[in-house]
């Protein structure tokens, strides 16, 4: 009997009924996503920063003409190939793991030049190429969080469900005001801690953030005060942390 390429991707998909011992299908996969996101990223900042060097048989990808493929582009088809393959055969067992990973991995190559699409330059060693790395980190919080079960917005039944949702939606207006005040590590605790975020959400924005472009414009006070308290060239603990895991950004 012929099989075709469908066919044996089905097979492929079948797995055993999950027992008590195996953990749940969903969860899972989401692990296995998460798993191929962390080690694709550190592995693609351990390969850039060769090539930075000059070290290693690692080079840019470019064409005839000086055009250069970010690795992005691959990131991308990545994530569409498995988006596709999930959508149209709707797979289970190892085939399901094998999409989640190929996706984790496309997401990180992807999310890793994330400040090339907010400023549509290739910032990547700058200061402002930082935001791949908040990018990166952000996406492995909320993946890790969702891995476990964690559920910072149970909302509970019965009649607290109305007072929870409340809740939950301040927790995360907190939290998303916080990072985009450029408090990118309060903002994820806030997740889970309310109060952090709340706090920072409060305080100062840092210069650089969003919000600061935003709400501090030019001359205003609020600006000054916040350059003030931020100025240019401080490190930070999670300054540090992202240069160890990312690379420090060029100074010159």
């Amino acid at each position: 009997m012929a099989y075709d390429a469908y066919d044996l991707f089905r097979w492929a998909a079948t797995a055993p009924p999950d027992t008590e011992e195996q953990p749940e299908p969903i969860r899972r996969a989401i692990g296995w996503m998460l798993i191929a996101f962390i080690v694709t990223f550190l592995l693609t900042r351990m390969i850039t920063r060769m090539i930075r060097a000059g070290k290693g048989p690692f080079r840019n990808v470019t064409f005839s003409g000086g055009l250069h493929v970010h690795h992005q582009v691959y990131g991308i088809f990545l994530m569409l190939i498995a988006g596709a393959a999930e959508f149209a055969y709707e797979p289970g067992g190892v085939a399901r793991s094998v999409l989640a990973a190929v996706f984790g991995a496309g997401a990180a190559l992807t999310l890793d030049e994330y400040a090339l699409w907010f400023h549509m330059d290739d910032v990547y060693w700058s200061a402002e190429g930082r935001k791949s790395v908040d990018a990166v980190l952000i996406a492995a919080g909320v993946g890790l969080l969702v891995m476990l079960g964690a559920n910072p917005f149970d909302i509970g039944p019965g009649e607290s469900a109305p007072v929870g949702a409340v809740v939950a939606l301040m927790n995360l207006v907190f939290a998303l005001a916080a990072i985009f005040k450029g408090k990118v590590a309060t903002g994820l605790i806030g997740v889970l801690v309310p109060v952090v975020a709340m706090v920072s959400t409060f305080r100062l924005a840092k210069p650089d953030s969003p919000w600061a472009r935003w709400r501090y414009p030019a001359g205003s006070h609020k600006r000054a005060k916040a350059v003030k308290r931020f100025p240019p060239g401080k490190r930070t603990a999670w300054d540090r942390f992202k240069d160890m895991i990312g690379g420090a950004p060029s100074t010159g």
